[in-house]
């Protein structure tokens, strides 16, 4: 099984730096790879921008095929890398029809049970050879045995040029580590239809998407590739942004998407979304993901997967349009609303620092 997984990732990658190694028992230096697709009309909305859950799946394969690569390149228990966790993620700039999505991929640190990737996506223009860098993301994946899907094997460790690589690489592990604690803990939410909403109200543009997990979702092991998993949260979340504003809309960034429990094929899941908060030029959007396990396993419905999701409205011509403010009702409602308002405010403060950071260098 691991010999064909070997062929497999093989053919979907080309090394992209030749004579960087993967590991072999050397500790391991840097691995990267890269692959690259063009963007067909299945691929986008009708406006011919490319959907954000199409890109955030090609960012997961680059992942999954890296991670797993590394995660098998000593001996030992052959295994799976499973998503764990997607940190924030920007869209710095939209993808049309035709052009090339050129995908690359590094893993950046290891822990003992756990692989950071680093993928980068650039669209190419084939006719005019333009590129531009479309979006950066970090995931997290853990090797998971193919002979046992509990079991979380150990991660061969890598090299680092300078050992303050491998401190900031521990950092953001116990970062995301703390997070997903946290997130995990208040994730105990449901959302129920609301009889006749009025407009622009939470209840009028809430939306949910049921899916049977079928054998072309799963990984080897039975489980839900993270990918798929993100583009049908993509999908819900762009249906609650466009019934909110009427208009074309994009996704502009999605906070951490925490993978809280595996997803097991027979499952039937419920994708749901609910607008939180709104600014002048953006809405956010709560998305979770509850799994029913009808297949061989009697167990109650749990939650599975979270996330925010940051839309933007724009105009035939691609500018951006005023986004309808968000009417609150209940408090509930008006609590989310102040919690989206810090996270915007803290997204704000963090970009506008790093644009007097750049502009000083």
């Amino acid at each position: 099984m691991a010999r064909q997984l070997s062929r497999w990732a093989i053919c979907c990658l080309r090394v992209a730096a030749p004579g960087l190694g993967w590991g072999r028992g050397r500790g391991c230096e840097f691995s990267c790879a890269s692959f690259g697709r063009i963007m067909r009309p299945d691929d986008a909305n009708i406006a011919g921008n490319v959907h954000g859950g199409t890109i955030l799946k090609m960012i997961e394969e680059a992942g999954a095929i890296i991670s797993t690569r590394h995660c098998n390149s000593q001996a030992g228990e052959p295994c799976v890398a499973a998503l764990a966790r997607v940190e924030r993620t920007d869209f710095l700039s939209p993808m049309c029809i035709g052009e090339v999505a050129n995908v690359s991929a590094e893993i950046t640190y290891t822990s003992r049970h756990s692989v950071e990737v680093q993928v980068n996506v650039m669209s190419e223009n084939i006719l005019t050879g333009a590129k531009k860098v479309t979006n950066k993301a970090t995931l997290w994946y853990v090797p998971l045995s193919l002979k046992n899907v509990n079991k979380v094997l150990e991660v061969p460790p890598i090299q680092y040029a300078r050992k303050e690589q491998e401190d900031e690489g521990k950092k953001r592990y116990e970062e995301q580590k703390l997070d997903r604690l946290e997130t995990k803990q208040r994730n105990g939410d449901v959302i129920l239809p609301v009889i006749n909403p009025e407009p622009h109200t939470v209840g009028y543009s809430q939306s949910s998407l049921i899916h049977l997990v079928g054998p072309s979702d799963c990984t080897l092991l039975g489980f839900v590739h993270g990918g798929v998993t993100m583009k049908l949260m993509d999908e819900v979340a762009g249906i609650v942004a466009a019934r909110h504003c009427k208009t074309n809309i994009v996704t502009a960034s999605v906070d951490a998407i925490n993978f809280h429990e595996k997803i097991k094929k027979g499952c039937v899941i419920t994708v749901s979304g609910r607008m939180t908060f709104t600014s002048n030029k953006s809405m956010e959007i709560e998305v979770f993901v509850d799994a029913d396990p009808f297949v061989d396993e009697p167990r109650e419905r749990y939650r599975a997967v979270s996330a925010f999701f940051t839309y933007v409205s724009l105009s035939k011509e691609g500018k951006p349009l005023p986004v309808p403010q968000l009417l609150t009702e209940t408090e509930d409602e008006k609590r989310r609303f102040e919690e989206g308002k810090g996270r915007y405010l803290q997204t704000k403060a963090k970009r506008q620092a790093q644009l007097q950071q750049s502009a000083q260098q």
